[in-house]
């Protein structure tokens, strides 16, 4: 992909390094039409809202092709401005909910252009432990590291959460990193403007002093560009810090180790703006019960790995709206509604503790069964002796219901 931004001539300068380590002249790959087309794909295959115009993604697709050429004429001009971005609230577990902001699909499809052709850039860079939001990285990756380390005896873990850190972001300092490695000044304008969008919420319209909106395609390759100085610092300083964006652990041999990280991270978080928060970040012998932490939806504790209680309830939020008991229809029409979240559920989670699985288990059967009986115009909730011989373990299997306490024991068997 980074063939389409990048000349053969410049991926290899790109590897190399550059004199003085900046980039003179890029915004011709943002605007050139390859790369406009390359970040439309992606925009269209993304889908997603539409932005404050209205325009959705399937309208801006009928008339792809002008509306790309005209982008690529406005950004060559320098007249391209990025609209307001329209705020919307989802749900964050515990009852609260996360702010998120929808640009425009004009305004994705720029972020996106913007994003292929300084991701190169930045990547050469990045610290090995940085797994957020990376090229062929991931949460996978980020827990196969955890488990390794712990293996390897570093269980004095320091679990940090920076307080609101996508709304912390100090601009001018995020602003001053990407000049470090990038010269080009439409870029850094066009950066600024993102940066300075507007933000419409109903009738209110204001500009964030502060931050980086999520929801902005841009937003995770600045949020980790921002953290890059502490990635540096950790590791040279012999932490080993996994970080997924503002989640991050650093993994220690000795509780001493663990108390110099802490008060290591402290001073730059604060000294860069942000606050780590008080009860949510701790230190802890992992072995120990009690003293666990909590990484990537799983907790981690007393050497076995768990699904954290959020994430828990999370699912079974979301299998309780597909499986109510008003709903009317046949049980094979259910299953097959469900059995797509369980399936994705469990690609994730299958390497925790075994009694979750027999837990989701028993849930999952027991709104089924209180389903049926209502199906039937019978009050209850399926808990009776009765009812569970009547439409047993066999029967959802023959009915093709997914079940996770098997597929763990043939993925434990293939391990």
């Amino acid at each position: 992909m980074e063939g389409r931004a990048w000349s053969e001539r410049m991926l290899t300068a790109l590897g190399n390094g550059v004199e003085g380590g900046r980039w003179y002249s890029l915004m011709d790959k943002v605007y050139r039409r390859e790369v406009l087309d390359v970040a439309w794909e992606r925009v269209e295959r993304n889908a997603g809202a539409a932005g404050v115009d209205g325009q959705s993604v399937a309208a801006f697709a009928a008339h792809a092709g002008r509306y790309l050429d005209e982008l690529g004429a406005d950004l060559r001009s320098g007249r391209y401005r990025a609209q307001p971005v329209r705020r919307v609230y989802i749900p964050k577990g515990g009852g609260q909910l996360r702010p998120l902001g929808i640009p425009t699909v004009k305004d994705r499809v720029v972020q996106t252009a913007l994003k292929l052709v300084l991701e190169p850039i930045f990547e050469r860079d990045f610290v090995a432990g940085s797994y957020g939001f990376r090229p062929q990285r991931g949460c996978k990756d980020a827990l196969r590291e955890v488990d390794r380390l712990i293996a390897d005896g570093y269980v004095w873990v320091v679990d940090a959460d920076i307080c609101q850190y996508f709304e912390q972001i100090d601009k001018v300092r995020l602003l001053g990193r990407v000049a470090d490695r990038v010269s080009d000044g439409r870029v850094l304008r066009l950066i600024e403007d993102y940066l300075n969008q507007e933000i419409l919420e109903g009738l209110q319209r204001w500009t964030p002093t502060a931050g980086t909106p999520q929801g902005a395609v841009l937003s995770p390759l600045l949020a980790n560009l921002y953290l890059h100085p502490l990635d540096v610092e950790m590791a040279a300083s012999g932490h080993r810090m996994v970080r997924y964006a503002d989640d991050a652990v650093v993994m220690c041999a000795s509780e001493a180790e663990a108390q110099a990280a802490l008060a290591r991270m402290r001073a730059w978080v604060e000294a860069n703006g942000l606050r780590l928060h008080p009860e949510k970040t701790h230190l802890g012998d992992c072995r120990e019960k009690g003293q666990g932490f909590e990484f990537l939806g799983y907790r981690f504790e007393a050497g076995r790995r768990y699904v954290r209680s959020k994430s828990l309830k999370a699912l079974k939020e979301r299998l309780r709206q597909r499986t109510r008991r008003t709903r009317g229809d046949p049980i094979e029409r259910v299953i097959a509604d469900i059995n797509p979240t369980l399936r994705g559920w469990f690609g994730y989670f299958k390497h925790a503790h075994r009694t979750t699985f027999t837990a989701i288990d028993g849930f999952v059967r027991r709104r089924l069964r209180a389903l049926l009986r209502r199906q039937e115009g019978r009050p209850g909730m399926g808990l009776c002796i009765a009812d569970n011989c009547r439409w047993n373990n066999a029967f959802f299997a023959e009915h093709g219901l997914f079940a996770l306490t098997p597929a763990h024991a043939a993925a434990s068997q293939s391990r």
